[in-house]
């Protein structure tokens, strides 16, 4: 059994773990030459409901991701506005530890490797190929190329490359592998009807702050600096983490520390920014450019069921961002865990498994894939931690920080470690 998974981030290590448990041959396609992809620069779990979501998900069976998180961890149970019990992983750590993991369970990557053609039998793929001839023959393929750029999408739906961890310009911009195989895949929009939506964060170099903003994020994990009136600089409305554009994310600049000092705005001038006290020195890590804009997201998304199998092609499944408007690194390690685990069943001939909606990482793939196929639906961005889906989640009585609670409701459901079940 031959998995091909394009695209390492979150989504895709998680996709190669699952399905590797199952005793699958995994390929990992990165386009880049570090896995784990906007996960490098994030650094955000279990605030508000992730943390539901991710007990959910290993009393399944699927929580080895999350534990080096975990090992990772710079700062736990912190609490920032809006969001409550929050875990910050350190991204420098971050990358080597996954690799490794990988790498130990017998994982193959290929770093640099950008998919950019398939080849198929009638409605069958059978092949990726690189931009250096190389061809991968699979059984099953998951696309988790993601929804970031490529420049000419940040160019004309943004505000130009902002030079962030994508880096488009030196590994070239990501190709959909769905869209390759002749999927119409669907673009999400803005409330105004403007194309995608603006990654919701940059990085600061954190020796370029203050000491004591320095001593506060190293103490504390977080620190909040009021913004005064003539130097906000308002951008909320373009993030595509709508769980963090909230007043007190307009009035003040909210910082976390996840290695880098890690300010919660999708860009900042930086010449306001370097009048504002503790921040005369400041300097930019990723986007480079976030003194003018950051990555735009959500064009090209899969038409996919609850298996996470992709519509209209026999075998490929997708993950992450490629899989609907699901935003954030624990959403990812979700999606991914279960296409991995779904296209092994799928190559054997069984049953597939879709999480039931008495959980919310099964809710919470089912909400999205009904509210993406209204106008409506497509304006809005979906994630555990907060805005719609988190308040949807407290409604229907799915948000719990109970452990025993969550691993009840997991086994009530016959479902505790079925991930592990081969």
């Amino acid at each position: 059994m031959k998995v091909i998974v394009v695209g390492g981030g979150w989504a895709g290590c998680a996709s190669a773990v699952s399905a590797r448990k199952l005793g699958a041959q995994v390929t990992i396609l990165e386009r880049t030459d570090m896995i784990l992809g906007t996960g490098l620069v994030g650094g955000i779990m279990r605030n508000n409901g992730r943390y539901t979501a991710e007990l959910e998900l290993s009393y399944l069976g699927g929580g080895e991701l999350f534990n080096i998180c975990k090992q990772c961890c710079k700062h736990d149970n912190i609490n920032f506005p809006g969001h409550a019990h929050a875990r910050l992983y350190n991204v420098g750590k971050i990358h080597g530890a996954v690799k490794n993991f990988l790498e130990n369970m017998g994982i193959k990557i290929e770093f640099m490797s950008r998919a950019v053609k398939v080849h198929m039998e009638n409605n069958r793929i059978i092949g990726v190929e690189d931009d250096k001839k190389f061809i991968y023959e699979g059984d099953v393929f998951i696309d988790c190329t993601g929804t970031a750029g490529p420049m000419e999408n940040c160019s004309k739906y943004g505000n130009g490359c902002a030079m962030c961890i994508i880096r488009c310009p030196s590994f070239g911009g990501r190709k959909s592998i769905a869209s390759l195989a002749g999927v119409k895949e669907y673009i999400a929009k803005r409330k105004n009807g403007q194309v995608g939506a603006m990654s919701g964060s940059c990085k600061l170099l954190k020796e370029s702050l203050s000491t004591e903003i320095q001593e506060k994020l190293n103490k504390d994990g977080v620190c909040i600096v009021p913004i005064p009136q003539e130097l906000v600089d308002d951008h909320l409305g373009v993030k595509a983490c709508q769980q963090y554009a909230l007043k007190e994310f307009k009035n003040n600049l909210i910082i976390l520390d996840t290695g880098h000092a890690k300010l919660m705005a999708p860009y900042y001038n930086i010449e306001k920014l370097r009048k504002i006290p503790g921040f005369k020195n400041v300097k930019y890590e990723d986007p480079y450019a976030g003194s003018k804009g950051n990555s735009i997201r959500f064009i090209g998304m899969c038409p996919r069921d609850n298996y996470l199998k992709v519509l209209d092609v026999e075998n490929l499944f997708c993950a992450g961002e490629k899989a609907g408007p699901l935003v954030g690194h624990t959403e990812a390690i979700v999606t991914g865990t279960l296409a991995g685990y779904n296209s092994v069943k799928y190559i054997c001939g069984c049953s597939m498994l879709s999480f039931p909606r008495k959980l919310s990482i099964g809710d919470g793939i089912a909400f999205v894939n009904e509210e993406v196929k209204s106008e409506e639906g497509l304006s809005k961005k979906f994630t555990f931690s907060g805005s719609v889906y988190f308040e949807r989640m407290k409604k229907l009585g799915l948000y719990s920080v109970d452990k025993n609670e969550i691993k009840d409701r997991v086994e009530g459901l016959s479902l505790l470690n079925i991930l592990n079940s081969k």
